[in-house]
């Protein structure tokens, strides 16, 4: 029998599990650095929950939960990614569940995230689970 869990990564070696599929969305970030930068930004409200099918992680979503005065509390996904080898299982989709279950029992009004322009899979995804373009987002270095 197949287990299924989905938690938020506490510990050291469950942040660390998250690492491989983190890494396939976020390819620049680098195993040795990956613990202390996930615990900085936890220290600014970040969290790392993973859908685990028999211990092994196969999908990962980093959240905070924030405030602004245009949406009051809200749940701001910063990742969601399935492994390569678990995509088209259904895996993303109990995972963005959970997340808008905790936003429910956190209070919040909506939940929002960023997806790269060029991620058009991701963006058939998105719209299939009721989620809507609201803005642009605008970015600029402080180093031009």
């Amino acid at each position: 029998m197949t287990a299924i869990t989905i938690r938020v990564a506490e510990t050291d070696d469950g942040v660390m599990a998250c690492f491989p599929v983190m890494a396939a969305l976020r390819p620049h970030l680098v195993r040795s650095e990956f613990l202390s930068k996930v615990r900085r930004m936890s220290a600014e409200g970040y969290h790392l929950a993973c859908l685990s099918v028999d211990r092994n992680v196969e999908a990962v979503a980093g959240y905070r939960i924030v405030e602004m005065l245009r949406t009051g509390r809200l749940m701001e996904i910063d990742d969601l990614v399935t492994s390569a080898d678990a995509r088209s299982r259904g895996f993303g989709k109990r995972l963005f569940d959970w997340c808008l279950e905790t936003a429910r029992a956190s209070n919040c009004s909506l939940v929002e995230l960023d997806s790269a322009v060029h991620r058009s899979d991701a963006h058939r995804f998105y719209f299939r689970e009721k989620m809507h373009v609201l803005a642009f987002h605008f970015s600029r270095s402080v180093r031009d």
